[in-house]
């Protein structure tokens, strides 16, 4: 019997691991799926500037779950912690695959700091947006009504909309919750790092690809050009937008498929 890889998954800003059901059902045939469901909102790892206890949250997670290198995946905030975990402790890690996680750096970072010196990050950050989330609803039909309304959401396959509405609520006394509490969303999205610089230009002891979207304002807002570096020849696109994997989760899980039997084919050991 053949045992699959070991996958481990790390999810998006405010998306609970379950969001990405419908992509997870279409690798699983292929890796063993594990992952912390929400992070950010254990007190023993807060959200801080540049998120050095969120990367501890993930070394600590593959340390104690893990008995030899996994393949680590990971969406938007979760591609860059998987990123700087792996930069960290390559030990733990057999490959990184960023789905559509730009890495910010050059002026593009110094715009970033300056953004936070002078208060005006919130200007262009989704923020902006997250501070006043909406968080309650009667009840689950409710809710998936709100959310289909929206014009992101629209985008997102049918089923991986339920997905979010079954994984990402909490019941509450008047209905349900949002699960994802939005002052950490907000807060994660307040210190995003602009120390990243240094991980364009070092070499790498484990294999780095990424998989994004066309159309996805995350990737034309924060550049490809430092990405591109890191991950040299492993870069693909499709045609979709930041929430590619509920927008197209069949697509995104073929090319996050394709992408890692190459990677972990790469000998970065030398």
């Amino acid at each position: 019997m053949t045992t699959k890889p070991q996958l481990h998954f790390i999810h998006g800003n405010s998306f609970p691991a379950g969001t990405y059901t419908q992509m997870f059902a279409y690798l699983q045939p292929h890796y063993d799926i594990q992952a912390l469901d929400m992070h950010g909102h254990n007190p023993a790892y807060p959200v801080t500037e540049d998120w050095p206890n969120l990367v501890q949250e993930v070394i600590d997670t593959l340390a104690a779950k893990y008995h030899e290198p996994v393949i680590l995946l990971g969406h938007s905030l979760g591609g860059l912690l998987a990123l700087m975990a792996a930069s960290q402790r390559p030990d733990l890690v057999r490959c990184v695959l960023m789905i559509d996680s730009p890495v910010i750096s050059g002026w593009r970072a110094w715009f970033l700091k300056g953004m936070k010196l002078f208060g005006q990050l919130k200007k262009f950050s989704p923020a902006q947006f997250s501070e006043r989330r909406r968080t309650l609803w009667r009840s689950k039909e409710e809710a998936l009504a709100h959310f289909a309304s929206k014009e992101n959401f629209s985008l997102w396959s049918p089923d991986a909309l339920r997905d979010y509405i079954e994984h990402g609520m909490l019941p509450h006394k008047d209905g349900i919750q949002l699960k994802f509490n939005r002052e950490i969303e907000t807060a994660i999205y307040m210190t995003l790092p602009s120390n990243l610089g240094r991980l364009v230009s070092k070499g790498w002891k484990v294999p780095i690809g990424f998989v994004g979207g066309t159309d996805s304002f995350e990737c034309k807002q924060g550049g490809l050009a430092s990405t591109r570096k890191i991950v040299a020849e492993n870069f693909v696109q499709i045609k979709a937008g930041h929430l590619l994997p509920m927008e197209m989760p069949k697509e995104t899980a073929e090319a996050v498929h394709h992408m890692l039997r190459k990677l972990t084919k790469i000998n970065c050991s030398q």
